[in-house]
């Protein structure tokens, strides 16, 4: 079940705060300049409308706000630790991935773009590079963070669950896939996979900064 939203509308046939998605298209929909924009609660929603629209252009605003004891009951990342992340320009698109440490976003890996890949790809093979280099440097006690828990799913199975088609545009990433996949099999790791609260802890510090 989708969550509810609360639609403002800056800009259009009628000024508001809509709770239908239906109704609120019909104050925006072919209205020229119309601003507008979705808030996962009623309160976010109130303090946009009594702002800009320009405030909130570009944002994403329907991830909840946490209260200060919701934050605090998440606690707080590990920072020795490194965290790993991907960006994709589409779906399929150009994919790359990399790895920083967690504690000031220093870079340890870059890899891409790959054509024709996808977000949950990259994410998995982040992570499966974050274990070996670590595992190659002998630190299998410091954590990786992830944001993708499908990622961190197909890393527990030891298999890239992706439907993505391949052909001569990506067989270079499917290489890539089938190398990761062969590690986690031939390979033991003790490093503890973590889950990046974003709600709680903003973006994760091997975000590209794109969103």
């Amino acid at each position: 079940m989708s969550k509810k939203k609360f639609y403002v509308v800056w800009n259009g046939r009628k000024k508001g705060i809509y709770t239908s998605w239906n109704i609120c298209k019909k104050q925006v929909d072919g209205f020229d300049a119309a601003q507008y924009k979705s808030f996962a609660s009623l309160d976010e929603a109130e303090l946009a409308f009594s702002k800009k629209y320009d405030d909130y252009k570009g944002k994403n605003t329907t991830k909840p706000i946490l209260s200060a004891s919701e934050k605090a009951s998440y606690g707080s990342p590990n920072l020795e630790s490194i965290s790993v992340d991907a960006a994709c320009s589409g779906n399929p698109g150009k994919m790359e991935y990399r790895g920083v440490l967690t504690h000031n976003k220093k870079q340890l890996f870059l890899k891409g773009p790959y054509p024709n890949g996808t977000n949950n790809i990259g994410e998995f093979l982040a992570l499966v590079h974050g274990i070996a280099l670590l595992k190659s440097k002998n630190k299998e006690e410091i954590p990786i963070y992830s944001d993708s828990r499908t990622a961190m799913s197909w890393v527990k199975q030891k298999k890239c669950k992706t439907n993505l088609h391949f052909d001569a545009s990506n067989k270079d990433l499917l290489a890539l896939i089938k190398r990761a996949e062969n590690w986690l099999k031939e390979n033991t790791f003790k490093n503890p996979i973590l889950k990046w609260e974003t709600k709680a802890w903003g973006e994760i510090p091997a975000d590209f900064g794109r969103k």
